[in-house]
Protein backbone atom coordinates (compact mmCIF):
# COMPACT_ATOMS: atom_id res chain seq x y z
CA UNK A 1 0.00 0.00 0.00
CA UNK A 2 1.69 3.27 -1.34
CA UNK A 3 2.16 6.16 1.53
CA UNK A 4 -0.61 7.86 -0.48
CA UNK A 5 -3.64 5.91 0.09
CA UNK A 6 -2.52 5.15 4.12
CA UNK A 7 -2.57 8.57 4.82
CA UNK A 8 -5.95 8.75 3.56
CA UNK A 9 -7.56 6.10 4.77
CA UNK A 10 -6.14 6.96 7.84
CA UNK A 11 -7.61 10.76 7.08
CA UNK A 12 -11.13 9.23 6.37
CA UNK A 13 -10.98 7.29 9.95
CA UNK A 14 -9.71 9.99 11.75
CA UNK A 15 -12.46 12.27 10.75
CA UNK A 16 -14.93 9.11 11.23
CA UNK A 17 -13.04 8.95 15.13
CA UNK A 18 -13.47 12.83 16.03
CA UNK A 19 -17.05 12.12 14.69
CA UNK A 20 -17.93 9.32 16.87
CA UNK A 21 -16.24 9.95 20.13
CA UNK A 22 -17.66 13.62 19.73
CA UNK A 23 -21.26 12.58 19.87
CA UNK A 24 -20.26 9.92 22.06
CA UNK A 25 -18.85 12.39 24.79
CA UNK A 26 -21.66 14.53 24.34
CA UNK A 27 -24.19 11.44 25.22
CA UNK A 28 -22.73 10.89 27.87
CA UNK A 29 -22.70 14.18 29.48
CA UNK A 30 -26.51 14.85 28.97
CA UNK A 31 -26.83 11.50 30.66
CA UNK A 32 -24.57 12.35 33.52
CA UNK A 33 -24.75 16.10 33.96
CA UNK A 34 -28.51 16.50 33.82
CA UNK A 35 -28.48 19.23 37.24
CA UNK A 36 -25.11 20.69 36.07
CA UNK A 37 -22.13 20.82 38.36
CA UNK A 38 -20.14 23.96 36.37
CA UNK A 39 -16.59 22.43 37.68
CA UNK A 40 -17.09 18.84 37.35
CA UNK A 41 -18.88 19.34 33.78
CA UNK A 42 -15.77 21.79 32.92
CA UNK A 43 -13.39 18.71 33.98
CA UNK A 44 -14.93 16.02 31.98
CA UNK A 45 -15.22 18.44 28.77
CA UNK A 46 -11.40 19.13 28.87
CA UNK A 47 -10.91 14.80 29.55
CA UNK A 48 -13.20 14.24 27.05
CA UNK A 49 -12.09 16.66 24.17
CA UNK A 50 -8.58 15.67 25.01
CA UNK A 51 -9.82 11.69 25.25
CA UNK A 52 -9.62 11.23 21.32
CA UNK A 53 -5.71 11.36 21.10
CA UNK A 54 -4.93 8.38 22.55
CA UNK A 55 -6.97 5.92 20.35
CA UNK A 56 -5.70 8.54 17.07
CA UNK A 57 -1.68 7.55 18.01
CA UNK A 58 -1.45 3.98 16.68
CA UNK A 59 -3.58 5.34 13.47
CA UNK A 60 -1.34 8.28 12.94
CA UNK A 61 1.60 6.00 13.66
CA UNK A 62 0.37 3.72 11.04
CA UNK A 63 -0.32 6.33 8.57
CA UNK A 64 2.98 7.81 9.07
CA UNK A 65 5.19 4.31 7.96
CA UNK A 66 7.26 4.40 4.93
Amino acid sequence: MTVRVRKFIGAILLLLLVAVWALLAMAIAQFVFSAPNTVAAWIYYVVAGMGWVLPAMPLIRWMSKP
